[in-house]
């Protein structure tokens, strides 16, 4: 046993951004050093991600989590007791063998992941460093490029538009300041037009606003607006993300867009998208297509992958394995990285590294029931990705992450290299 040896691992019940119960678990070591983190929860989810263990029934709509509890609390307490905290492969390899299933379910993702995460930052306290120090296999200086929701939709905004994200990147941003800066005019701007438009119905899930459009186009004339109403060039200064979760109106290569009434096939749908590509500054695009339409996806990159970054992120699910299919099917470019849909760090980091192997790229993320948690920022830093992925530019949930941001990016102070454009080698930025 050495001084990093865990000593004490418990969870508690806290609250999300939706108001549902998750796990938050404390690590401590012998030390004395302790680490503490919490799990989040998506609404749009990929059907091959690792699941978390809820109660079900009637309480707080089933969403409870004591099993979840009772899992870290009792069998994973005794598992990791004693192992070393430096070490997060073998801890989360025996979170792992722990569980016994291929996809979390027994002990819970949200249980295995709040461990996995505490232990990393109690090991991390315990080097003395910030997290995102000591995930680095050198001396780090990347600041990642911002994807920031202003308008919401799909599953985020009571399916209001099908589109579920509406986003601006800064590429021609020098600092992650300059980029926080250029959203938050955006994103007052784009308020403020749609107030007066009689669009504007309210903030949704991940604070990005709640829109009233008739057709999803409208939400890209919206957003154009908005850019050049807070007085930017669109494109080089300021692109477009969007994030389309396909398989929440798709299946069987069949894509139904309830707001516009009509259905389209995979061919129709890439014929939607190319138009939009044609007509608006387009950096980016997450999951075009369904999870089960990978086809779709090899023919839309083969269409736009040299010009556009192809994001999976439910077809993907942050797994290393499917990363590397997809770059041998010439499926997508661009990964998502969601510790929560693995369930540990190591997982993850394993995509990463499937990413850097096969030559695309990534973005961390967080989900839309999140909490004051700013793991993610350590690990996009930390792994230096790039890219990161955390909602609007509102609500204290995805702003502790933005001003966590911030801190990280002064603490570097003239060492801070902001990624901005050089990110996206595919975009036309």
């Amino acid at each position: 046993m050495t001084d990093t040896s865990i000593a004490f691992v418990h969870a508690r019940r806290v609250w999300d951004s939706r108001g549902r119960p998750t796990v938050e678990a404390d690590v401590m070591l012998e030390n004395g050093a302790c680490g503490r983190a919490i799990a989040p929860a998506g609404a749009s989810t990929g059907s091959a991600e690792a699941l978390e263990l809820r109660d079900g029934g009637s309480r707080f709509g089933g969403y409870d989590v004591t099993r979840a509890l009772a899992s870290v609390n009792g069998e994973i307490a005794w598992a990791v007791s004693g192992m070393d905290a430096t070490n997060q492969g073998a801890l989360d390899a025996r979170l792992i063998e722990l569980d016994g299933t291929p996809n979390k379910s027994r002990l819970g993702a949200n249980a295995i992941l709040s461990v996995s995460m505490a232990a990393a930052h109690a090991a991390a306290q315990a080097e003395g460093l910030p997290l995102f120090r000591y995930l680095a296999d050198d001396d780090v200086t990347l600041i990642p490029l911002p994807q920031i929701q202003i308008f919401g939709g799909g599953a985020h905004a009571g399916r209001r538009v099908d589109i579920q994200d509406f986003m601006v990147m800064c590429p021609g941003a020098d600092s992650f300041a300059q980029a926080s800066e250029w959203t938050a005019e955006i994103y007052r701007h784009a308020g403020k037009l749609m107030a007066e438009a009689g669009s504007l119905a309210g903030v949704a899930d991940e604070g990005g606003w709640w829109p009233v459009f008739s057709t999803n186009e409208q939400a890209l004339d919206m957003l154009v607006r908005s850019i050049e109403r807070a007085g930017f060039r669109l494109g080089d200064q300021v692109g477009i993300a969007l994030d389309i979760a396909a398989s929440e109106f798709g299946r069987d290569g069949r894509y139904k867009l309830a707001l516009e009434d009509r259905e389209l096939d995979s061919a129709g749908m890439i014929a939607l998208l190319s138009s939009w590509i044609s007509r608006y500054p387009i950096l980016s695009i997450e999951d075009p297509f369904a999870e089960d339409d990978p086809a779709g996806f090899a023919e839309f990159t083969r269409l736009h992958g040299g010009s556009l970054q192809i994001v999976g992120d439910d077809f993907l699910v942050s797994d290393a394995a499917r990363v590397r299919d997809a770059a041998a099917n010439g499926a997508a470019n661009t990964v998502l990285l969601k510790p929560n849909q693995r369930g540990t760090l190591s997982e993850t980091l394993d995509a990463w590294n499937a990413a850097k192997e096969t030559g695309f790229s990534a973005i961390v993320s967080a989900r839309s029931g999140e909490t004051e948690d700013t793991t993610i920022v350590h690990l996009a830093v930390g792994w230096a990705v790039g890219q990161l992925k955390v909602g609007s530019f509102a609500r204290s949930e995805r702003m502790a992450k933005w001003n966590e941001m911030l801190r990280v990016e002064e603490a570097l102070g003239s060492r801070a290299r902001f990624a901005g454009g050089s990110v996206l080698g595919r975009s036309r930025a």
